[in-house]
């Protein structure tokens, strides 16, 4: 914006200098010729008058006699009756002419002026219009520039403080710069940020009420499934029936302890999403073992996976680290995992490989896939192809860029959904 001031603020002033200063050479230049023109009649008229005092005066008319009142620039031939004409200085081949005549004594004057004399001081002339000139543009440059951080430096500022807004700092500034429009938009800004932070603290406020609710039952239901595997360990020790009744045990031993696993992590996001209503700025990323986080996902979907008919595998790259909260990363998966079992159909594989400087968990299924009509919005809130609350996957895409990831819909037929993460490089042990 301020190259633009400057470049229009110069534009009208460089047109105003063409315009003007042209009218002004051409203006110039008619004037000098035509005062070169009446200085040489004004110098014959002057040399007549001398030679008629002198032959009133009878005295001689010589080249001698005349030549202090003739000027060195100037020519002059004085023709007199019965006499040859008299010349003084040297004749230019282009001059500027002029010639005085008396009646009585038939006397006639011509003087004669270099119009290279009269060049070289119209080219003065267009010198000093020059030299006016570049003062002008000089002046206008330095005022130009002025104008535009005066009006640029509050478009700066606002700027930055929409940019505050978006980048989660609501508080307002108050700031004003005597400009009525620009003052409006400091306004509107200054309302925007009071009504972003009551929104702010109104949303924290429920996060923080929701994630204490949570905790009293979850605490209550981790609490139960350890006395069922408790039960359960103690009727597996104590129990002498048959094999497929310390068998069906096991099972109810085993779902209680993924049960349990869940809750826990459970327990930790919503543990997460309390320090988060409270200082929005705390973070809980570490670097951990990405393959424990997806085989943990596959043990405890495989269950619900053979129950439908349907199988979970994992491959791709192993031994893969991660920069991340574990439990998040967790919740990302299983809402992942969770919605291919409900909408996909077929196998559902989780796949690992290296993006770069990042780790990429693919999570893909053998479904119809993402409706084409769908494609991105699928992350949106509320946005839904099956009839459920449509908040899964934005709740995922959340936790997820809050551990500073992404995630993704690479493909929609077949569905694949990406989960990028920061990857842990292992620092090199220094030589000595």
């Amino acid at each position: 914006m301020r190259r633009r001031l400057i470049n229009s603020t110069l534009a009208v002033v460089l047109v105003v200098i063409a315009v003007f200063g042209v009218s002004l050479v051409i203006i110039e230049s008619r004037t000098i010729e035509g005062s070169a023109e009446e200085s040489v009649r004004s110098d014959a008229a002057r040399l007549v008058s001398v030679v008629e005092s002198r032959i009133v005066a009878r005295e001689s008319v010589t080249a001698e006699s005349m030549r202090s009142h003739v000027p060195e620039d100037r020519h002059v031939r004085i023709e007199l009756p019965g006499q040859a004409p008299i010349e003084l200085g040297e004749r230019p081949d282009d001059a500027i002419e002029g010639r005085a005549s008396s009646g009585p004594n038939g006397v006639t004057v011509t003087v004669r002026q270099d119009r290279a004399t009269v060049r070289e001081e119209v080219g003065r002339t267009l010198l000093i219009i020059l030299a006016v000139a570049l003062l002008a543009v000089i002046a206008a440059v330095l005022l130009a520039v002025g104008q535009a951080r005066r009006v640029a430096a509050p478009l700066t500022d606002l700027a930055e403080t929409a940019e505050r807004l978006g980048s989660g700092d609501p508080r307002p500034r108050h700031r004003r710069y005597g400009v009525p429009e620009l003052d409006r938009v400091a306004d509107v800004l200054d309302a925007s940020a009071e009504r972003i932070a009551r929104m702010l603290t109104a949303e924290r406020r429920l996060a923080a009420d929701a994630s204490h609710q949570l905790r009293t039952p979850l605490t209550a239901l981790s609490m139960r499934l350890e006395e069922i595997v408790t039960a359960a360990d103690s009727i597996g020790a104590a129990d002498t029936s048959p094999t497929a009744d310390r068998t069906a045990t096991a099972g109810i031993r085993e779902e209680a302890m993924i049960g349990l696993a869940q809750v826990e992590r459970l327990t930790d996001v919503v543990q997460r999403l309390l320090t988060n209503s409270r200082d929005p700025r705390s973070g809980s990323a570490v670097g951990f073992d990405l393959d424990e986080v997806v085989k943990q996902q596959v043990e405890e979907w495989r269950p619900a996976y053979r129950k439908a008919g349907r199988a979970i595998v994992r491959s791709g790259r192993e031994g893969l680290r991660a920069v991340g909260t574990p439990g998040a990363v967790a919740q990302v998966l299983a809402t992942l995992v969770e919605n291919a079992l409900m909408h996909g159909a077929g196998a559902v594989a989780l796949r690992t490989r290296i993006a770069g400087n990042q780790v990429v968990v693919e999570v893909t299924d053998e479904g119809p896939g993402v409706d084409s009509a769908l494609g991105s919005r699928v992350f949106e809130r509320t946005v839904s192809g099956r009839n459920s609350t449509g908040l899964g996957l934005a709740v995922a895409r959340d936790l997820a860029e809050a551990d500073g990831g992404r995630l993704e819909l690479l493909q929609q037929h077949p569905p694949v959904f990406a989960l990028f993460l920061s990857r842990e490089v292992a620092e090199e042990p220094s030589g000595d």
